[in-house]
């Protein structure tokens, strides 16, 4: 059978390679119509598999591109400058600072909400007017960020307008203007913006998880409240700048550019920064508790949550975590499928597809440094608010009984998760804001190597280890609209602290 095989196969052979000799054989044109018309001779044009002549070939890409390693370099002051090249001809610079709302005091709160929509204005050396000419002129994008705990500046372009990007960048953070009629024109959209907040109930709820859960830093709030419109003025920024934008809670990074040149040209911006002793973090104590809200809605929002403790400087536990969510999945009760919507969670597949009353069933995490909330956000009719809870605490106590998840599942939410970051990764912006928020937190950046390694390592009995500790936590639970058929509190907490 083998001989009989072998001889088809050489006969196929055969076959192919006249083929391919007859079509290597320059082939004659006549001219055409053109050719007819003109009387011209006709032409030998070779075919598209000989070689033209003259011509030479670039060499091919190597089948292996060894990635970039991210490099830091501290200045005398402290500030760091980290960075990783990459074969992309744009860039992503960004400066990234250890300071947020957790940071703010009774009088300042609001200033980080208020920054953020202050960044790129006019500074001492621009105008706005002028600051986005020149941004425009390069084809660049700005864009900032306030979290709880840190803030951040970016300027996306061509890598070869570094020296521009980074010189207004720095311009931008270190010089604002703080025009009394900039901020009051920001002011007002700040208000419209806090009176919209209901358009938004999951991060309504979200917000209220932190308010109602954390006693501390923590539970500030990441929007300003109303009460702040009419009390910020410049000053209060000045003042919030000079005590938090120093140089050891800064870090100065990029995703496409040589280490060299962006330190070449960064560290004479940066290097003048005052030096001060970098303050304690606030702290935050986790107690849960309950926050409810009746509002004019057809739907009811809640939230189920807990602490996730020891935040990102528990690193294994969070990839945990961040594992654990990707398990449950979930979403809304629609989605167009395919690879990554979580058609195949355990939310998805468990809830979904069985209670068309549900909106959108999904679990969630925020992180932070020493602490963090799992849980659960769900969106129904009112009318089976009660019956939502009582589905979103089974799963959150089914997933904490060891035996019921599967292997298959749990290697599913592996796969989700690596790919979901790597291919995060592959953005610029992505890229540089991990090269900075890991340099903040842990002064390096580890390889993604390490995170993969840690994460091929969890096992089933990880994952109902890690959310058992979790639900042993004291519940955090919020609820927005509709809330009048929401359960009580102590009810609610008895599922998971009578077991």
């Amino acid at each position: 059978m083998y001989r009989i095989a072998g001889s088809h196969l050489r006969a196929l052979k055969q076959h192919g390679s006249s083929r391919f000799a007859s079509t290597s054989v320059v082939k004659q044109s006549s001219g055409g119509l053109f050719g007819w018309l003109l009387g011209g001779k006709p032409t030998q044009r070779p075919t598209l598999d000989v070689p033209l002549p003259g011509i030479t070939l670039p060499p091919s890409l190597p089948d292996f591109v060894e990635p970039a390693k991210t490099k830091v370099t501290t200045l005398p002051n402290g500030i760091k400058i980290a960075s990783e090249t990459s074969m992309s001809p744009a860039a992503t610079v960004g400066l990234y600072i250890d300071c947020g709302s957790i940071y703010e005091t009774p009088d300042s709160s609001g200033a980080s909400h208020l920054l953020e929509r202050m960044s790129f204005k006019s500074t001492t050396n621009r105008s706005h007017l002028r600051l986005v000419r020149e941004i425009e002129s390069i084809g660049g994008n700005v864009s900032a960020s306030a979290c709880r705990e840190q803030m951040s500046y970016t300027y996306d372009a061509l890598k070869a307008y570094a020296p521009e990007m980074v010189e207004v960048l720095i311009d931008s953070v270190r010089n604002p203007a703080f025009f009394d009629w900039e901020i009051k024109e920001q002011l007002q959209k700040m208000k419209a913006e806090i009176s919209e907040v209901s358009n938004n109930p999951q991060g309504l709820l979200l917000e209220a998880l932190h308010s109602a859960g954390y006693s501390g830093a923590l539970a500030k709030p990441l929007m300003a409240p109303e009460s702040a419109i009419h009390r910020l003025d410049s000053s209060i920024l000045k003042e919030f700048i000079v005590e938090n934008y120093t140089a050891p809670r800064m870090v100065f990074a990029a995703s496409g550019v040589e280490h060299d040149v962006l330190v070449s040209i960064a560290e004479p911006l940066l290097s003048d920064l005052p030096v001060l002793k970098r303050p304690e973090e606030p702290k935050s104590i986790y107690v849960g508790g309950d926050y409810r809200c009746q509002a004019d809605s057809q739907s009811t929002h809640v939230a189920l949550a807990f602490e996730v403790p020891g935040g990102w400087y528990e690193e294994k536990r969070a990839i945990i975590v961040t594992v654990l969510q990707m398990l449950m999945g979930g979403g809304g009760s629609f989605s167009a499928g395919g690879p990554g919507k979580g058609m195949h969670s355990r939310l998805y597949l468990r809830i979904l597809n069985h209670y068309h009353q549900i909106e959108s069933f999904s679990a969630f995490n925020s992180i932070y440094n020493h602490s963090g909330l799992f849980g659960i956000l769900a969106t129904t009719s009112p009318d089976f608010a009660s019956k939502a809870v009582d589905l979103a605490a089974g799963e959150l106590l089914e997933i904490a009984t060891h035996g019921n998840v599967t292997q298959e599942e749990l290697d599913r939410a592996k796969q989700a998760t690596k790919s979901a970051v790597l291919m995060n990764l592959e953005s610029r912006a992505v890229a540089c804001e991990d090269i900075a928020r890991q340099v903040l937190t842990y002064g390096e950046r580890k390889p993604i190597e390490h995170f993969l390694k840690d994460l091929e390592a969890i096992t089933l009995d990880d994952i109902s280890s890690t959310a058992k500790n979790i639900i042993s936590s004291p519940l955090t639970m919020a609820s927005w609209g509709d809330v009048i058929h929401v359960p009580s509190y102590e009810s609610v907490s008895r599922k998971f602290h009578s077991q």
